[in-house]
């Protein structure tokens, strides 16, 4: 698919919310020659970036599959391949292991394997677990290859052993993979991305990067070294969501023409490091408005970036960094405060009430036991003012905990 230099207009923008809605009750009967037929019937096409040193492209707006899919034919996926958004973000866990499944259903049904690209990933971080796990995904994927395969969530260096090299290169050789890397939103994110440029064979990485963290320097001069050792640069939790009850992120208005949603999207395309924004979209109308935000050429005017700054300025209290290496650290008790707050976000902000208590569920019983635990060490020590007492609290009500 070629990059589409037509200008979306916002009359066309409104046109995104009709066709998506048609396409919610047609996709599952289409075949794949319509569903790739966009381009030629003149539909917007999502720019592409090229992935690093892999010389692939890729959209810049990926379809993050960390949601609920249609188990036969999903088609929120559908609709945006018409758009150019090929490429599909799966894990062997999300979906509570159903997701693979889900988009090998699809992708068979479209007989159209070599037009969507497909990301898994594994938990397992060791050689012979990984190759186990994509063995698995592979079947449930209904495919003898994905185009990327990561290393999920990673949180140490030490993983980025020879041992794996080794198995990577073996995966490749044996054609069951195209490229490798990782994903990671840990607070150890700058090292590990300055692990991987200085390791010289990881091909990409997803990792957080918001209008929240752009100042960063330790995280700017990892991305920095990445670009210069050819490493493609994903963006994930592009929206720096709140952890926060209180849903401070309403208070939040634009005076230029983009949502909040759209601007803070925007703002990670901007910057020519990233190649791409990966984005779960539960809804169409999630889908509508992150295309019409990645067709349209028009750059962020003042008054959004304003607006952005602004946002990011009165709600950074609300938002964990998840460094719960400092709060943890001062709390006399075995719980894990990052991973509690992201828990918290999917339940109070994202809706996923069902996921939040499940991944809650699976941390260690210590962890769990957030009643009586005195947050106030951990108050004190949060650089961003975050009043972690509060989220615990409500977090032991949410989870019952």
């Amino acid at each position: 698919m070629r990059k589409a230099d037509k200008k979306i207009s916002r009359r066309e923008m409104l046109k995104l919310s009709a066709a998506a809605g048609a396409m919610a009750a047609t996709s599952g009967v289409l075949g794949a020659e319509k569903l790739f037929a966009g381009e030629e019937e003149g539909l917007p096409q999502i720019p592409r970036r090229v992935l690093g040193k892999t010389g692939s492209t890729i959209p810049i707006l990926l379809f993050g599959a960390a949601v609920q899919l249609d188990p036969d034919f999903d088609p929120k996926i559908a609709e945006g391949l018409r758009y150019g958004l090929n490429y599909i973000d799966a894990a062997d866990c999300y979906g509570g292991a159903t997701c693979e499944m889900a988009v090998g259903n699809l992708v068979a049904k479209l007989d159209a394997r070599e037009d969507v690209w497909i990301t898994s990933k594994s938990d397992r971080h060791d050689p012979k677990g990984l190759e186990k796990t994509l063995q698995r995904g592979l079947e449930h994927l209904q495919t003898d290859y994905v185009d990327l395969y990561f290393m999920h969530n990673l949180k140490e260096a030490k993983y980025l052993s020879d041992d794996m090299r080794r198995m990577a290169e073996k995966l490749k050789k044996e054609g069951k993979i195209r490229y490798f890397g990782f994903s990671t939103h840990a607070p150890a994110c700058a090292q590990l991305l300055t692990a991987a440029a200085e390791a010289g064979w990881i091909d990409a990485i997803m990792f957080r990067y918001n209008f929240r963290i752009y100042g960063e320097k330790e995280l700017n001069d990892a991305m920095d070294e990445c670009v210069k050792a050819g490493v493609g640069l994903i963006a994930m939790k592009t929206q720096g969501s709140e952890a926060s009850f209180r849903d401070a992120w309403r208070k939040y208005t634009s005076e230029g023409r983009w949502t909040k949603h759209q601007a803070v999207l925007k703002a990670v395309w901007a910057d020519s490091r990233i190649t791409a924004a990966v984005s779960s979209m539960e809804s169409f109308t999630q889908l509508r408005e992150n295309i019409a935000a990645a067709v349209d050429r028009e750059e962020l005017g003042r008054a959004d970036w304003e607006a952005i700054e602004r946002y990011a300025a009165e709600t950074r209290r609300y938002a964990c960094d998840g460094c719960d290496h400092i709060c943890n650290a001062a709390v006399d008790a075995p719980v894990r405060i990052g991973d509690t707050m992201r828990f918290l976000m999917y339940h109070e902000v994202y809706g996923e009430r069902e996921k939040a208590k499940r991944l809650f569920a699976g941390l260690p019983g210590e962890a769990k036991r957030l009643r009586g635990v005195d947050f106030s060490g951990a108050d004190s020590a949060c650089p961003h003012g975050v009043d972690v007492a509060a989220h615990m609290a409500r977090s032991a009500e949410v989870f019952n905990a």
